[in-house]
């Protein structure tokens, strides 16, 4: 599937606040905690707890979200398919679409018992 300026932006105006406790809900039904979660996510993004928190209570949106993040420069080992969209065919300008579907791609990953060394991925060298 290609995705179209209109995903790209319905999801660029969704709330980040409206969605995190979605992600928080799931994983804690797979027995994993929000230390983990905000774990994932600051690898990913760079924003520490009170970062977050800060985002969470000024209801930004992802648009927001991700322009302000700093993501990790290994994110481009985070593959696979995330809505039916295979995140490496994802074109460049739809970036914003793509960081979604890779922080999605990770706390997938979470929320299914992956080792946290596996999902904050390292470089092999």
């Amino acid at each position: 599937m290609k995705v179209t300026v209109e995903k790209n932006e319905k999801v660029a105006k969704m709330i980040f606040a409206s969605i995190y406790p979605l992600y928080l809900n799931r994983l804690e039904k797979n027995s994993r905690t929000k230390e983990e979660l905000n774990q994932v996510i600051e690898w990913f993004t760079g924003f520490n707890n009170d970062d977050l928190q800060a985002l969470i209570d000024k209801k930004v949106t992802f648009r927001t979200f991700f322009q302000n993040a700093k993501i990790h420069p290994n994110a481009h080992l985070i593959k696979g398919v995330v809505c039916g969209y295979r995140i490496e065919e994802i074109e460049d300008e739809f970036e914003l679409y793509k960081q979604c579907s890779q922080m999605e791609k990770l706390i997938d990953e979470l929320a299914r018992g992956r080792k946290m060394d596996k999902i904050l991925r390292v470089d092999k060298k």
